[in-house]
């Protein structure tokens, strides 16, 4: 292929997509029923604890399970969408996790349990790397932030929808019929995703023989995996993107059995508190998305702006441990709900400052070791968590251990992710 088709193509792609936008809201949606999968075992822990008698440390580590292969796969993940594109990746693993959480309603023991869990991160590991690809090969800089925003919307809605129905469901029918439900209902979406996505669309551009011709193509310069992984600035996002997903990993986990067992409230009220906490922030993420875009469009720096709405969303998130100081049941919603929506500041704005920074052909491996970051954090978190607990007697301390990440993660952004750091393209 060569660079003037490759050009050509990438306008095609960007400009003329009729559906690009619709596929966006699908990609969001298909992370909505993501997260529906990995929250729906929080409000279902705790009867399940009761009937099958597991302790908070064993709680702990099924709830991280999900994480385990959601993480280990995410390279190969991306690897895997740029050489076959998006659609078909994307279909097998929507699949694979879905039949696997529906058949978590089966399980009697918790090896059963982590077995569901470890098939259900193994089938969503494709889901990122495969909805920043598509974005990318879409959208410019000028329009990516409010893309990313609204893609990411469905990582908070997810949450925001998902612990309120999936409490119900627990509470009204049954942990056994919620994962039914859930699993098997979200087959729907696939029908929009086979006709909206075409197979020609997402896969021709770019694979590895191809990468010489596409090499003066902007979206696509090559930079080698050597390049992105000894600059400064690949770490600097690693740690920072590790920060971020800890609290909000903490947030899906084990913030609803928080405002459960501090503050005595009901399975049904922290599904309804946990989800507008989540809402909230999908709400600010997607404005800050749009308004960092809307302030590139008018002459200023891509970098700055990201980074600046970035650390502006860290410093508000830390806010989380005043709720360590406070027996208040308003206090404690009031700064699980502020920073949640402060964080939306960073939200699509640290994935969109990732592309910005470090450009390359290989746009879903760079992902993926991005996502990686992401979802150690998903392991981390609520085991971390669930001991910590179990040996204080309170969620004192992992509340203040989130505080500490936070900073870390301010730190990181303005010390490593900087321009001059940036890998160069060969």
């Amino acid at each position: 292929m060569s660079s003037t088709n490759t050009s050509a193509a990438l306008g095609k792609l960007q400009a003329a997509a009729p559906m690009r936008w619709p596929v966006v809201v699908l990609l969001a949606l298909g992370m909505v029923i993501a997260y529906f999968d990995r929250v729906n075992l929080t409000t279902a822990i705790s009867p399940m604890a009761e009937q099958f008698g597991w302790d908070k440390a064993q709680q702990g580590l099924a709830l991280s399970a999900v994480f385990w292969t959601y993480t280990l796969f995410q390279i190969p993940s991306g690897i895997l969408v740029d050489r076959f594109g998006v659609r078909t990746p994307y279909l097998i693993g929507f699949l694979l996790w879905s039949l696997a959480s529906a058949a978590t309603s089966l399980v009697t023991a918790l090896s059963g349990l982590v077995a569901m869990r470890l098939l259900v991160g193994l089938g969503e590991s494709v889901v990122t790397p495969a909805s920043m690809r598509y974005i990318r090969l879409h959208f410019d800089e000028r329009q990516r932030g409010l893309a990313v925003g609204l893609y990411m919307t469905g990582t908070k809605l997810g949450p925001a929808l998902g612990l309120p129905l999936c409490a119900y469901l627990v509470a009204a029918h049954g942990w056994q019929m919620m994962f039914i439900v859930i699993g098997l209902a979200s087959l729907i979406w696939l029908v929009p995703w086979m006709l909206w996505v075409k197979k020609d669309d997402i896969a021709a551009l770019p694979r590895p023989r191809e990468a010489a011709a596409v090499a003066t193509t902007e979206s696509f310069k090559r930079v080698s995996a050597w390049e992105i992984l000894r600059s400064p600035v690949i770490w600097g996002v690693i740690l920072g993107t590790y920060c971020y997903m800890y609290f909000v990993y903490y947030c899906m986990t084990w913030m609803p059995l928080y405002f459960k067992e501090r503050h005595g409230m009901s399975l049904t009220e922290m599904g309804w508190y946990s989800g507008m906490a989540f809402a909230g922030m999908a709400i600010v993420g997607t404005l800050a998305g749009a308004a960092a875009d809307w302030v590139i469009r008018r002459g200023h720096d891509p970098i700055n702006v990201r980074k600046g709405f970035t650390i502006a969303g860290f410093i508000l998130a830390a806010t989380q441990t005043i709720g360590a100081f406070s027996d208040s049941v308003d206090v404690a919603v009031f700064f699980a709900v502020f920073a949640l929506c402060g964080l939306g500041l960073a939200m699509p704005n640290y994935w969109a400052l990732t592309q910005t920074l470090i450009p390359g052909g290989s746009i879903a491996m760079v992902v993926g070791i991005q996502n990686t970051a992401a979802n150690l954090a998903g392991i981390v978190a609520p085991w971390l968590t669930g001991w910590l607990v179990e040996k204080t007697g309170s969620f004192d301390a992992p509340i203040k251990f989130i505080g500490a990440w936070l900073v870390l993660g301010v730190l990181a952004y303005l010390v490593l992710v900087r321009r001059k750091y940036a890998p160069r393209p060969v």
